[in-house]
């Protein structure tokens, strides 16, 4: 319930930075959205330009070459490289935090040193926090241990990816009845990584604690709004890691941060679908960000 939230969100309240013109570019988040191809260009965009709608400072997109003159046509202020693996070891030190699997077109199939070598451990190496969705889980599927143990990583699955994802690791069918006991045995399987599993509730869980956000959205479910879930938790996880845990009052950074995302996703879709109804798509939800970012995280 909302009331059962207020508490966890007041917490995901102290983790938003100050502004101050005293900071330089780049302290509140340079984010890295990996994904894009000839086929999808619209969902590395979206997590990218959600991303800086958010709040961080800069936000790169790293996508096939063809993609690259698409992206950049669709906003001047995203840094779009045309290169999936090539850049990714070189610029991972710089980010700090890399959203994975936005429209790559499972790119991962045919080249797997891109999430294992180009990006996992260099981020792993450097404890760069990843967030990944789509193609990633369908390549983490097949390969679980790029991922496992990494506690910075936070898989975003929706259902069939959920259930995909549980049948390879766990090694057998998903029990759907208790959705919130499902989602803490995968984590724990994983390592405890943070997992997200998007629903009509979301349940969070980092193996541990298990999360539920119930903040009321809307009946609306047009492509694209899983990517600027993503882009907003690549911001807030980097916030959330960054207040340190005096901020977090013992809780896990990364749960509330995908808390703070899920709310942030849900109350954009309701500000616009009261404004659109059934003709709301995920770029009239973006341009809900900054006002239902201040309704829900400033005062």
């Amino acid at each position: 319930s909302a009331r059962d939230m207020e508490g966890p969100l007041q917490l995901v309240r102290s983790l938003v930075p100050p502004l101050s013109a005293q900071k330089h570019k780049g302290q509140d988040g340079r984010i890295g959205v990996v994904g894009g191809c000839q086929e999808y260009t619209g969902a590395p965009y979206f997590a990218a330009i959600s991303a800086l709608k958010v709040g961080a400072d800069l936000s790169h997109v790293f996508c096939t070459r063809e993609a690259a003159p698409v992206i950049k046509s669709y906003s001047p202020e995203l840094i779009v490289h045309p290169v999936l693996v090539k850049c990714i070891s070189k610029e991972a030190p710089r980010l700090a935090s890399a959203v994975l699997g936005r429209g790559s077109c499972r790119l991962v199939a045919q080249h797997g040193s891109l999430l294992s070598q180009g990006i996992l451990e260099a981020s792993r190496a450097r404890d760069v926090p990843v967030v990944i969705d789509a193609d990633g889980l369908w390549l983490l599927a097949q390969h679980p241990a790029l991922v496992h143990g990494y506690r910075r990583a936070v898989l975003t699955p929706n259902h069939v990816e959920f259930h995909r994802l549980s049948e390879a690791v766990l090694r057998g069918p998903v029990d759907g009845t208790d959705r919130r006991e499902a989602v803490r045995r995968l984590s724990q399987a994983l390592g405890n990584v943070t997992v997200v599993q998007k629903g009509e509730q979301d349940v969070l869980s980092d193996g541990q604690h298990v999360l539920e956000c119930a903040h009321e959205g809307s009946g609306r479910r047009c492509g694209g709004q899983g990517d600027l879930l993503a882009g907003a938790l690549g911001v807030l996880v980097h916030w959330a890691l960054l207040a340190g845990p005096e901020k977090t009052n013992g809780s896990s950074p990364l749960l509330l941060a995908a808390l703070g995302a899920c709310a942030l996703t849900r109350q954009c879709s309701r500000q616009a679908f009261e404004k659109h109804g059934r003709s709301t798509t995920t770029s009239d939800m973006i341009a809900e960000v900054g006002p239902a970012f201040r309704r829900l995280f400033e005062p």
